[in-house]
């Protein structure tokens, strides 16, 4: 983990249109130590290399790599290297109603601060990684309360919410459609559930179920549909990304090629040939 290296990034996220703040923190530290220091929010990071100590409770615990680490809002607690390479992680900080979706009672209390659990820990570090880079509204909001409620329905000493949700494919296709009729700026989540008399937690299960995937990948999926019609009549990419709802030419094309393996300027180039 190069010597010196100091880094620190945050970004922004949106937990849905109109929907409250969520930051997120990729951080690189060969020597940084904090301060004592506490978070109004859930501080939620996952160990992507080296070490860390941190001085929480009253004791001291360290991270390892592939490590979750959930400190409580209102905790006080430190952090710096545990051996000479550094440590790097990445955090999020959530309101506490966050991590109440999926479970009953008030918000989650996590007797372990550190957590092994390598699925969990994988999709939360891919989560942060793809909102880093792109803090989409409604990909914020169909991603990350789902980890958050996983996070405190396997760790906290909350009990599971039920997981029933009577009518869920009705409820599925009740969200494709509004998120289909209004691709440029979709619903939240959070208004939807509300209209439809459910969580958001409730939505979500619904619709995953249903539809077999979250609803941010459908829409993403449903707007390259769109994409290529456009496309083919021989729009450039950068006149289509917004047409379709996707935030700009890089988020189009990131998605374009995941669903049909190409850039939108060489699917452009392959179907017009005039373009």
């Amino acid at each position: 983990m190069g010597a010196g290296r100091e880094e620190a990034r945050w970004t922004r996220a949106t937990v849905g249109r109109d929907g409250p703040p969520l930051d997120l923190l990729t951080a690189h530290f060969d020597q940084h130590r904090y301060a004592p220091h506490a978070h109004a929010e859930f501080t939620i990071g996952v160990c992507v290399g080296g070490s860390e100590i941190i001085d929480y409770r009253g004791g001291r615990i360290r991270t390892g790599p592939g490590s979750i680490v959930v400190l409580a809002p209102g905790e006080m607690h430190t952090g710096g290297p545990a051996a000479c390479d550094g440590y790097a992680y990445r955090a999020l900080y959530a309101e506490p109603s966050l991590l109440t979706e999926g479970i009953l009672g008030s918000p989650p209390h996590f007797r372990d601060p550190v957590l092994d659990d390598p699925e969990l820990a994988a999709a939360l570090r891919t989560a942060h990684t793809d909102l880093s880079a792109c803090p989409d509204p409604l990909e914020t909001e169909s991603r990350l309360p789902w980890l958050l409620a996983a996070l405190a329905r396997r760790h906290s000493t909350a009990r599971p919410a039920c997981d029933t949700v009577p009518g869920a494919a009705h409820i599925a296709h009740a969200v494709r459609d509004r998120l289909a009729d209004e691709l440029q700026a979709p619903p939240s989540l959070a208004s939807l559930a509300t209209d439809l008399g459910l969580s958001r937690y409730q939505l979500l299960r619904a619709f995953r179920t249903t539809m077999g995937i979250p609803p941010y990948a459908w829409l993403a999926q449903y707007r390259v549909n769109r994409a290529r019609a456009l496309l083919e009549s021989g729009l450039r990419p950068a006149e289509v990304a917004p047409l379709v709802g996707f935030a700009d030419q890089a988020h189009l094309t990131r998605w374009f090629r995941r669903v049909l393996g190409v850039t939108p300027a060489a699917y452009r180039t392959s179907v017009s040939p005039t373009a």
